[in-house]
């Protein structure tokens, strides 16, 4: 079964569709005989002009594309190259023009090439006026030269509970995963890598002809956002890094991070309905609450829920409940409606309702598939035929995403009996979501990346907006990206909740605007709290990837 729950939440994602390009950059003239020095070696890629047009008939104007080359392995820059596609929105006060802001929406696996025309409504005019906005595919993804396995049906569930019974067929399932991304891009694999796509940025700054740049990352975004401070520190000027990774847990343990944050939102969603029992009926005190919510679940493993023509099991709805409880409204209403089914009744229909009343950002849309789902961006391209002519795999944000979490580090477990022992000892102590997300993953079998993971830690100034309640990258990860960034300062929304925080209408906004706009950071880590008038705004953010960081 894929995706069986996800039409059970209202919110739900629709395929980002990707634009033609334009030529690529014009080739940069010869140079002279290389030196045994990364600049000189580097020369042809930083050297590249760039050859701006618009990025497809149907995008609106200012959108502008064009592609970078870059080395697909830096250790050998006269070897195979890769094309890197960029666009740009040119900022909106020549006068006031600061530099360029690159823009990275999540991943690893999603694009952004167009995040530029969708992140303009969501930016203050003061950054407009002041940042060109730059935009790009990671290598690997969209129109960057994709990579793509040829994973279809049961091969693209990953979310899978452990049991003893189906145990030697999730490992067979995850060498199966691994062993169809090697044969088909054995090559480009080990090279793709968070440090590589950092690398990568450093060449379109020189190619844009930029001394610095300014970043706005998202999730994944700003663990790529510390990658490139820690590698580049003289060119990383003003870095906000909004739903911070823990660049100490990536990856297996960033995943892990997701169950260790759900039992205190689960314990937070009981409370709130228990203090709602007349409206919704699960119980007056948070102990029945959660009895009703583990009945429902029983239940549904004996007798799999009609709702909305799918059947669910419990593990289905343990599965797929887990980032709803981070907005209790919603999954109050969720449970409510799969409570209501299994008793035969007819449900209230999903509702239509896009921001918590805490605010933030909207409820995800859980899925076997792809984990927690936000709002598709709005696409310019139209059509099915746009990504088809595009050669862009079905299955590239799949690939791509577990290309980058299996080669970034090597501290994947390799043997299958970690992971049964893991996947058992955390339903224990995680009993929402502990065995899923410790259970066995492709990267157990995947090749090594080309180099070990990077550490963080230094004295860069950058801005990490967090908010309290984030079902992607709980609170305790942006407080270990702050611990590594010993210059940064952490905004953390008190209440907040949602995956996303910068543009969400929230009272982080105006810390990341004034930060942006001046250079200044605050003079301490600051917290500010969420009322039910903010994060009225809809922040779209992305598609994200398998596992939505």
């Amino acid at each position: 079964m894929r995706s069986r729950i996800a039409s059970v939440v209202a919110v739900t994602a629709a395929a980002a569709l990707l634009p033609a390009l334009p030529p690529a950059v014009a080739a940069a003239p010869p140079r002279a005989a290389a030196t045994a020095t990364t600049t000189d070696a580097l020369a042809s890629y930083t050297r590249q002009k760039p050859r701006w047009a618009a990025c497809d008939p149907q995008a609106p104007a200012g959108l502008e594309c064009s592609t970078v080359k870059v080395p697909l392995d830096y250790g050998a820059p006269a070897g195979r190259k890769l094309d890197l596609a960029i666009s740009r929105v040119k900022a909106t006060s020549p006068r006031d023009r600061y530099g360029v802001l690159l823009l990275n929406p999540g991943g690893p696996g999603g694009p952004g090439l167009d995040m530029p025309l969708w992140m303009a409504p969501q930016l203050p005019d003061a950054v407009k006026e002041r940042y060109d906005l730059i935009g790009f595919d990671p290598r690997g993804v969209g129109r960057s030269a994709p990579v793509g396995c040829g994973l279809t049906g049961d091969e693209l569930v990953w979310q899978r509970p452990y049991k003893a019974a189906s145990f030697d067929r999730d490992v067979r399932w995850a060498g199966t995963v691994a062993e169809k991304c090697r044969a088909r891009n054995g090559a480009v694999l080990p090279h793709l890598t968070t440090r590589n796509t950092a690398r990568d940025t450093d060449v379109v700054r020189a190619v844009l002809g930029e001394r610095k740049i300014s970043y706005l990352g998202y999730s994944y975004g700003t663990y790529l956002g510390a990658v490139y401070a820690q590698m580049f520190p003289r060119r990383a000027d003003r870095f906000v890094l909004d739903s911070a990774v823990d660049p100490a847990r990536v990856w297996r343990g960033m995943i892990q991070s997701w169950a260790e944050g759900a039992e205190p939102a689960f314990t937070r969603w009981a409370g709130w309905t228990a203090r709602r029992d007349a409206t919704h009926r699960l119980g007056d005190t948070p102990g029945e609450v959660r009895a009703a919510f583990w009945k429902l679940v029983a239940d549904a493993d004996r007798i799999p829920v009609a709702l909305d023509g799918m059947r669910l099991t419990g593990d289905d709805i343990r599965t797929g409940a887990r980032a709803s409880f981070f907005d209790p409204q919603a999954a109050a209403e969720l449970v409510v409606r799969l409570r209501t089914a299994a008793e035969g009744g007819t449900p209230p229909p999903a509702p239509s309702r896009r921001t918590g009343p805490e605010g933030g950002t909207p409820p995800p849309a859980p899925s076997r598939r792809t984990g927690p789902e936000r709002p598709a961006p709005p696409s310019f391209a139209g059509g099915a035929a746009t990504r088809s002519g595009a050669d862009v795999p079905d299955d590239n944000m799949d690939a791509s995403f577990w290309s980058v979490v299996c080669a970034d580090t090597r501290a994947w477990p390799r043997d299958p009996e970690r992971y049964r022992h893991d996947a058992i000892r955390d339903k224990a102590a995680y009993p929402l979501y502990g065995d899923i997300a410790s259970h066995i993953k492709p990267c157990a079998f995947w090749p090594a990346g080309s180099e070990p993971a990077t550490r963080v830690d230094n004295s860069s100034g950058a801005l990490i907006l967090q908010n309290e309640w984030d079902s992607q990258t709980p609170l305790a990860s942006g407080q270990g990206l702050r611990r590594a960034l010993k210059g940064a300062r952490l905004a953390t929304v008190l209440g907040g909740q949602g995956h996303g925080v910068y543009g969400s209408g929230s009272c982080a906004d105006a810390t990341a605007t004034a930060y942006l706009t001046t250079g200044r950071l605050p003079a301490a880590d600051v917290t500010c709290r969420a009322t039910p008038r903010q994060g009225r705004r809809d922040l779209r953010l992305p598609l994200p990837s398998p596992q939505g960081f």
